[in-house]
């Protein structure tokens, strides 16, 4: 009897601990000068202790996510990961992937992209992505300047990971180029979509304003050595020539079957194609699943908020669909990518 108590005892322990949250946070503000302000953003790695259980992200239509706030770092070195949110998200709308890629054993970092955030939001300067890669080439520098971190970083293993217009992010950082013209030309035949050409065009964004020697240049960081995206936006006129400097590690993710994919950020045959341009990229479909099912589980009153303040149906999922599930298998996916 008191053998079976102990046993008992001691599953709860594990399970226990099993359930507390072991990636830390730190909230950061990063200066950069090309957009003259300063970048609000979270380093996440693997906890060493201490620190206040929270759940980051959470709001009346989201859950959030477990972590540590203020922990002490684990003794690294650790790989270093560079990730981007979608357009219009926000550092806590990933907050599952980049608490799942630190407890897998990542020093991550994310930030608020200027202009292109939940509360910090204009269309057409957002659209200027090559901005988004000179963030995270700033935080990257950032994370070098700090003696403490960099000790803990093994900039040898830096990886770039996104959503949405964060995953061109991270494929523009890897050294993808996009074409203006080549994308402008779909354009002026694609069928009406959520985010996407005349979507854009009715929300202010004019193709026509931007500048193709701005909209084309190469953004690699050669400190990248690989990276995963999710569903990434803005593939749509390219070609192998575009890839030709692109890292060689590469990982796509596509959310959810032929009838349910997002035909903005849908890389397949039956979308841009862009998949078939990157014949040595590793490529994964998840379904069931949509493209908002990379967002944060929904609260059993997040659609009716969203309905009463007109916003999209981010909650929104294809029957069957398993938020919490999909984030894991996504978080192991890239891990196991990225050798973590």
């Amino acid at each position: 009897m008191k053998q079976l108590l102990a046993t008992t005892f001691l599953l709860l322990v594990l399970h226990a601990a099993a359930a507390e949250p072991v990636a830390g946070i730190r909230s950061v503000a990063i200066t950069v000068e090309h957009h003259g302000s300063m970048m609000s953003g979270v380093l996440w790695y693997p906890a060493g202790g201490g620190g206040e259980a929270i759940t980051y992200g959470e709001n009346g239509v989201f859950f959030g996510t477990p972590v540590l706030d203020n922990a002490r770092m684990a003794e690294g070195p650790f790989p270093v990961i560079l990730a981007s949110h979608g357009l219009g998200g926000n550092v806590g709308t990933l907050s599952w992937l980049t608490a799942g890629l630190a407890e897998a054993g990542a020093l991550v970092i994310s930030v608020n992209h200027p202009n292109s955030t939940t509360r910090d939001f204009n269309l057409h300067e957002g659209l200027k992505h090559w901005t988004r890669t000179q963030d995270l080439r700033a935080a990257l520098d950032w994370i070098a300047a700090q003696p403490e971190l960099a000790a803990q970083a093994d900039f040898s293993r830096v990886y770039a990971v996104g959503f949405s217009a964060g995953g061109w992010t991270a494929l523009a950082l890897g050294g993808l180029r996009a074409d203006l013209q080549g994308y402008a030309a779909h354009c002026e035949t694609a069928s009406p979509s959520l985010w996407h050409c005349a979507d854009l065009t009715w929300r202010g964004a004019d193709l026509a304003a931007y500048s193709p020697g701005e909209w084309n240049a190469s953004r690699k960081d050669d400190r990248i050595r690989a990276v995963a995206a999710i569903d990434p936006a803005l593939t749509y006129g390219l070609g192998r020539t575009h890839a030709r400097d692109l890292v060689k590690k590469v990982l796509l993710i596509g959310l959810g079957g032929v009838e349910s994919r997002l035909p903005a950020t849908d890389f397949s045959a039956t979308g841009s194609g862009f998949a078939g341009q990157l014949p040595a990229a590793e490529i994964e479909i998840m379904a069931p699943a949509a493209h908002f099912s990379a967002l944060l589980p929904c609260k059993p009153r997040g659609p009716a908020i969203l309905a009463a303040e007109g916003d999209y149906p981010l909650c929104d999922d294809p029957p069957g669909t398993d938020r919490a599930a999909l984030h894991k298998r996504i978080v192991s996916r890239v891990a196991v990518f990225l050798g973590l």
